[in-house]
C-alpha cells in the first residue's frame, strides 16, 4: 500500500517558527510531526510514501536520512513550482501503480483506522473516498452532502451562520483513474476542482464518517491543542508523560512546571521560572524568575528574566528581553522583542 502526504505548504498561519523549519517537520511532543504520520500509515499496512514540496526543500533531507531503513519507505519528489494539493498528487502518479492509495494533508494529527478507510472504499467500489467529521459548527470548513448510502451529492460553501454537519478531515483513498484527466504539471486544487468535477461527472465518489480524534495542527492554538490532547491521552496507542521533559532538560528544582508543557532537547528553564501549557523547543531558555504561558519557543530562543510571555510565539533564536510583557507577540527568528 502506498500514499501521498501533503507537506508542500509554507506553514503562513504558523508563522514566524515556519520560517525556518516548515510545517510538517515541527515537533510534536519532542519528534518531527511528520514521524507521527508515518508510523500511524505504517501501522495500517503502507509500506511506501511520496513526499514533495518546493518550499524549504533543503530542510527535509536530514529528515528523510534520518529514517533511512525505516517502513514506510520515503521518496521524494522534487517540486519546482507549487502545484496545489491535486497538482503535487498527478505529479506523483507514475510512481504509485494501478493501485488505490492514501491521501493525507501534512499537518493533520488523527488516529483514523486507515484499515477501516481502505475497507470502505473497496466495498463501496469508489474512485475516491473522503474522510468525514461531524462538527457542531462547519462555518471553518464547508459542508460535504452525502446520501443515504454515504454517496458525495455535493460541497458546500462555508456557511455564514453556525450549523452542524460533515466536514471534510483531510484524508482521502483514491484510484489512479479518479486524477486521470488531469495532465501534469497543472496546479490543480483537490477540494475546490477535482472533487467537485468528479461528482458532477456521476463518479463514485464516497464520504467516510468518523469519530476519530483528527486536528488541523495549522495555527499556533491549535499546535497547542494537540500537545494537549495527546500528553492527556486523548489518541488511541499514544500515551506520554505530562508534562513529557526530553532527558537532557535542565530544570531547575525552584522552576514551576504545569502538566501540559513540553520541553524538548536541551532546553533550561531557570530558578523561580513557571511554564504552563506551553511548548518548548530544542535548546529553548526560560531564565530565572520569568513566567511563560499559552506560549510555543521555537529553537534556540529565549525569555529573559523577570519577563512574562503570554501567547507568545518565538521563532528560531528569538528573545523576549529581561524584564519584558510579551502578550500575543510573534518574533522573527533571530529577533528581540521589544525591539532595541
Amino acid at each position: 500500500m502506498k500514499a501521498v502526504i501533503l507537506v508542500g505548504g509554507e506553514g503562513t498561519r504558523m508563522r514566524p517558527l515556519t520560517q525556518t523549519i516548515p510545517k510538517p517537520l515541527l515537533p510534536l511532543v519532542n519528534r518531527p510531526f511528520l514521524s507521527e504520520v508515518l508510523d500511524r500509515l505504517e501501522e495500517h499496512g503502507v509500506d511506501e510514501v511520496v513526499l514533495s514540496s518546493p518550499y524549504l526543500e533543503s530542510t527535509f533531507r536530514p529528515f528523510i536520512d534520518s529514517r533511512d531503513g525505516s517502513a514506510p519507505r520515503i521518496t521524494w519528489i522534487t517540486e519546482t513550482d507549487p502545484l496545489d494539493t491535486a497538482g503535487a498528487i498527478v505529479n506523483a502518479l507514475a510512481l504509485l501503480g494501478e493501485e488505490a492509495f492514501f491521501v493525507l494533508n501534512g499537518d493533520i494529527l488523527t488516529d483514523l483506522d486507515f484499515t477501516a478507510l481502505l475497507r470502505f472504499h473497496r466495498e463501496r467500489g469508489a474512485a475516491a473516498t473522503i474522510t468525514l467529521a461531524h462538527v457542531e459548527d462547519a462555518r471553518a470548513f464547508g459542508l460535504v452532502t452525502t446520501d443515504g448510502d454515504a454517496r458525495v451529492l455535493e460541497f458546500r460553501e462555508k456557511p455564514q451562520d453556525p450549523i452542524a454537519g460533515d466536514v471534510n478531515s483531510g484524508t482521502y483513498v483514491l484510484e489512479p483513474s479518479a486524477l486521470s484527466s488531469w495532465e501534469r504539471g497543472q496546479r490543480v486544487n483537490i477540494e475546490r476542482e477535482v472533487f467537485p468535477v468528479l461528482i458532477e461527472s456521476d463518479v463514485p465518489v464516497y464520504g467516510f464518517l468518523s469519530d476519530a480524534y483528527w486536528m488541523d495542527l495549522g495555527t499556533p492554538d491549535k499546535y497547542l491543542q494537540a500537545h494537549a490532547d495527546l500528553l492527556e491521552g486523548r489518541l488511541a496507542g499514544r500515551r506520554y508523560d505530562a508534562p513529557l521533559l526530553a532527558a537532557d532538560t535542565n530544570v531547575d528544582p525552584a522552576a514551576r512546571i504545569g502538566s501540559r508543557v513540553v520541553l524538548g532537547p536541551g532546553a533550561v528553564v531557570e530558578e523561580d521560572a513557571w511554564v504552563e501549557d506551553s511548548v518548548l523547543h530544542a535548546g529553548a531558555v526560560v531564565e530565572r524568575n520569568a513566567t511563560v504561558s499559552r506560549s510555543i519557543l521555537g529553537p534556540g530562543s529565549r525569555i529573559g528574566s523577570d519577563a512574562i510571555a503570554e501567547g507568545v510565539v518565538l521563532a528560531e533564536g528569538a528573545e523576549v528581553a529581561p524584564g519584558a510583557r510579551a502578550e500575543g507577540e510573534k518574533v522573527a527568528p533571530g529577533e528581540r522583542f521589544p525591539a532595541a
